[in-house]
Formats: C-alpha cells, sequence, structure tokens
C-alpha cells in the first residue's frame, strides 16, 4: 500500500472513469484539457503516467491521451481504456492520483540494439518484463522491434529472448513426459493440418493439447475455424478436464497468461508489416514451451509467394529452430513442405472446416493435397511415440484415418468443448470467377488470394471466404470458374469481387 501523502501535494486526486474504448493492448488513459492538473503539473499528451490508488502496492503505467469533450472525460476525472480499468481493479468514482512516469531503465538496452549491438539474457529480461507490466508504449516496443529487425539477432540472442519471454508468464504442466504440438510458419491459405493432426493424434493414444491463435493477418486461424464446430473458449481448468477424457482439445489460447510478452510484440509487429526470423521463433517457441509442450513439429512451407521462399533459407531457419530448441529442453523436428498454393479447397472458417470433416469422413471428394500431408505431418508427430518405428508413422496416421478412429476422437472432443448445434453456413452472397483464357494453371499466388478471402469477411464472417476450383496443374477452359467467392454483406462481397476481377491471382499458361 502506498503513502499517498508521499505524492507531490500540489496533485489532487482525480475521479476514475471507464472510457469504452478497446485499445488493444496498450493503456490509454484521458485526461480534459482544463483539469488543473494538464497545465500545472506539465502534462503533454502521449506521455506515460503513473496511476496510483490508496491500495494500490504498484502504479499502473499509461500513455496519456488529452480530450476537449467533457462527455469523454469531465475536468475531475481520469478517464480509462478498457483494458487499463481492469488493471486497476476498482469501480467507477474511485479516487485515483497520477504522476510523471519515470522512464524504463531498460530503454538503455534498446538504444544498445538499435545501435548493432549484442544483448544478453538480463538485457532482455528486463526490457520483456516493461513490456508485459505496461512500461513501453507502443512507439517504445515499435523501437524495440525494429532495432532486432534491422541489425539481426545472433543465434543466443534468439534464446535469450525465447527464455525471457517464457520466464514472464505462466507456464503449463501437463503432468506427461510427452506432451505433442504442431505450428506452421504461415503463410499459406486453407492449410488447415492441425484439426485433422490432433483427432489422429489423440485417437493413437498420445496427448495433444493444441492452444490455437486466432486469425491476425490470415483468412482463418485454427481457433477462427474450430469455432465453427464448438467452444474454443474455455477455462484452463475446464482444459485439464477434456484433456484427461479425450488425450486432447483444439481451443482458444488466450484464455491462459503464456508468453504475454508475445501478444503486445505481434499487436506493433502487423501493423508494421514486420516479421523478423529472431523475433518469430522466440515468438512460436516461447509460446509452445509455456504451453507446455514437450515434443514439437514445426513446419515450414517454402513457395514463391509463402513466407519462406527457398530450399536454402529454410534451411537456415530450422538450424536457428533446432538451436533453439535444443537449448530450451524441447524436442523439436523441422519438416519443409510445399507452399506453392493453398492447401485443401477452402478458405475461410466455414469453408475449411468443410475440407476437414470430408477428410475425416474419408469422403470421396475430400481434398487429396490436404489429406496427404495432414498424414505425412501426423506420422512424424506418431514417431515421437517410442513404441513406433521410425517410417511407420504414415501407416498408422492412415489406418487410424481410414477406419473411422479420427472422426470418432474429432467427435468426442467437439462434444466435450461444447458443440456448435447451430450450424453456420457459407456466405449467402456468391460469384464465380472465371478464367480470362484456357490452359493450365502454372501458379496461384498465395498472398493475393488470401487478400480476397479477407475482402469477402473471413474471419469475422465465419461463412465468408473462397472455394478454389482449380489448383496447379489442372487444366482450364476459358469462362471456367477459377473459384467462388462467398460473402455475407454487400460492401465486402464488392470489394473482394472488385479486387478479383483485377488480379485474380492466378497464373494460366495458355494452349
Amino acid at each position: 500500500m502506498i503513502d499517498t501523502s508521499e505524492l507531490p501535494t500540489s496533485i489532487p486526486s482525480l475521479k476514475l472513469k471507464c472510457v469504452a474504448i478497446d485499445t488493444y493492448k496498450e493503456n490509454v488513459a484521458y485526461l480534459h484539457r482544463n483539469c488543473g492538473l494538464y497545465r500545472s503539473e506539465g502534462f503533454q499528451a502521449l506521455s506515460k503516467i503513473e496511476i496510483h490508488t490508496a491500495n494500490s502496492t504498484q502504479p499502473v503505467i499509461a500513455v496519456l491521451n488529452v480530450v476537449d469533450d467533457a462527455s469523454i472525460t469531465n475536468i475531475d476525472e481520469l478517464g480509462l481504456s478498457e483494458q487499463v480499468y481492469e488493471q486497476l481493479g476498482i469501480p467507477e468514482g474511485s479516487e485515483v492520483f497520477i504522476n510523471h512516469a519515470t522512464p524504463p531503465e531498460s530503454l538503455k538496452s534498446v538504444h544498445k540494439k538499435i545501435a548493432g549491438e549484442k544483448l544478453d539474457y538480463q538485457q532482455y529480461l528486463h526490457i520483456i518484463q516493461d513490456i508485459v507490466n505496461n512500461r513501453y508504449s507502443k512507439i517504445e516496443t515499435a523501437a524495440f522491434i525494429v532495432g532486432c529487425a534491422e541489425t539481426g539477432m545472433e543465434r543466443d540472442e534468439i534464446l535469450h529472448l525465447t527464455h525471457a519471454m517464457v520466464d514472464t508468464g505462466e507456464r503449463i504442466d501437463w503432468g506427461e513426459d510427452l506432451v505433442c504440438d504442431k505450428h506452421c510458419i504461415g503463410g499459406i491459405p486453407g492449410n488447415r493440418t492441425t484439426m485433422l493432426l490432433v483427432p489422429i493424434i489423440a485417437a493413437h493414444g498420445m496427448l495433444m493439447p493444441k492452444t490455437s491463435s486466432r486469425a491476425i493477418t490470415s483468412p482463418a486461424g485454427t481457433a477462427d475455424t474450430m469455432e465453427v464446430l464448438a467452444n474454443v473458449d474455455l477455462s484452463l481448468r475446464r482444459l485439464h478436464e477434456i484433456v484427461s477424457q479425450q488425450r486432447a482439445f483444439l481451443a482458444w489460447g488466450g484464455t491462459a497468461k503464456l508468453a504475454p510478452a508475445d501478444d503486445v510484440l505481434i499487436s506493433v509487429e502487423r501493423p508494421l508489416s514486420m516479421d523478423s526470423t529472431g523475433q518469430m521463433i522466440a515468438s512460436i517457441l516461447s509460446k509452445k514451451i509455456a504451453a507446455g509442450a514437450t515434443h514439437l513439429l514445426i513446419d515450414i512451407p517454402i513457395g514463391p509467394s509463402a513466407k519462406v521462399h527457398t530450399h536454402m533459407e529454410a534451411l537456415k531457419l530450422r538450424k536457428l529452430f533446432e538451436y533453439v530448441g535444443d537449448n530450451m529442453g524441447l524436442h523439436l523436428e523441422v519438416v519443409i513442405t510445399d507452399g506453392s498454393q493453398p492447401i485443401g479447397r477452402g478458405i475461410g472458417p466455414v469453408l475449411e472446416t468443410q475440407d476437414v470433416m470430408k477428410i475425416l469422413g474419408n469422403e470421396p471428394n475430400a481434398p487429396i493435397d490436404l489429406k496427404e500431408k495432414a498424414l505425412q505431418l501426423a506420422g512424424r508427430i506418431i514417431e515421437f511415440d517410442p513404441d513406433v518405428r521410425g517410417g511407420q508413422g504414415y501407416a498408422v496416421a492412415r489406418d487410424i484415418l481410414e477406419s473411422g478412429r479420427a472422426l470418432t476422437k474429432m467427435n468426442a472432443i467437439i462434444n466435450a468443448q461444447g458443440r456448435n448445434n447451430t450450424p453456420i453456413q457459407v456466405g449467402k452472397l456468391q460469384c464465380d470467377i472465371c478464367a480470362q483464357d484456357t490452359g493450365i494453371v502454372k501458379a496461384i499466388d498465395n498472398l493475393k488470394i488470401a487478400s480476397i478471402a479477407r475482402l469477402a469477411g473471413a474471419p469475422m464472417d465465419k461463412g465468408a471466404g473462397i472455394y478454389l476450383h482449380k489448383k496447379v496443374g489442372d487444366k482450364v477452359k476459358k469462362g471456367e470458374a477459377l473459384f467462388t467467392i462467398y460473402a455475407e454483406f454487400n460492401a465486402d462481397f464488392t470489394f473482394a469481387k472488385n479486387a478479383a476481377l483485377l488480379d485474380n491471382s492466378y497464373q494460366i499458361d495458355k494452349l
């Protein structure tokens, strides 16, 4: 508990007010321009302040915004965005005090990194601690991200950053020596292998508790797609119960505070369109280790429009993953896969779910490429089992799928998480995008096709997206449908259709 008498006597208290604004991973406070404190204490817009209460042991840090509208914040009030209001944990109208925030000491290390110096574990730890404790503004966080990206990170630095991100959050212990997980570095639309791997692995008897993210820049994440079928927003206690019954789950990972700095870093990286190698590795591995994984399979797709373009780049990335994983005590294997085009037919939550259920149901029209990739990856994970000989994993996975055991397990997981009994349908607005020439499909641009699906409304509108009729190597006639756009709203439908007509992402060799 702080002694408020230690605060400057000229600073009166303010009344707390919650301002209903989601500032997404940043603490923001609002002070009226005519508030006596604004000029008398020299507070300025975008400066950082400490927020004290009579009962607090540590102040909460926020970035100050100045307002001129008393309906937002009156002259005797301190407004707080939703995130920082929840952190403070006291009711509106309560007495609070504000003071200038002391710049975090770790910013000196950020300056060193920008200058190209190598940082040690303690320096990374202090930076990450300050980020987690909201002592960094988004501008300062951006400086750290840019410094790491532009001056590069040695492999020991990536290890230090991974350690720091794990050590500043919670860790889950599933109570077993072999806990499986899988991660794809992304960039390939469709590619919904995780929803196939989990029931196959669980049906084999191995533990695979899968915490997944929602999409940030892609048309669907695993959590978005699984949510079409079942509840994914579950408490950690409930997840433990499901694991004890089913050996697996497919849930959103946002309920647990696993490597919390990662969420803040991502919230800044995405608008900057930055995804540096070092921070990507630290982001992936810190989350997996914190989530309790002991054995991890990393999928690196390569292709002209994938995140990794060449086999040589993939090999370098694999070595870095293996170095950090080995030093973190993680059994890690990396597979390099074909990322030259979307995997499966559907792009968007409902359409991708349909692909998954067709494969689990062994339906004849199921997408073969998605099925085969899932079986290959599942086979590698099954070979983590010491009772399975090397090279036998694929056959075991195929037997589990073709026997119907994977579908049975998937239905059991869905029921345990809470089945969605109101099926979500594909978007009611539909449009075929047709070939302008007769020929053979030579290439599909992953980035462009994903952009069209997002313009259609995916993943926010779960029925929105794209269904691919033609893949690389297929023959197509002029006027024949390459893909169908699905959307829920006219504006999204128009945006997606216009973008597709301008550039449909297909490259066709004319016949």
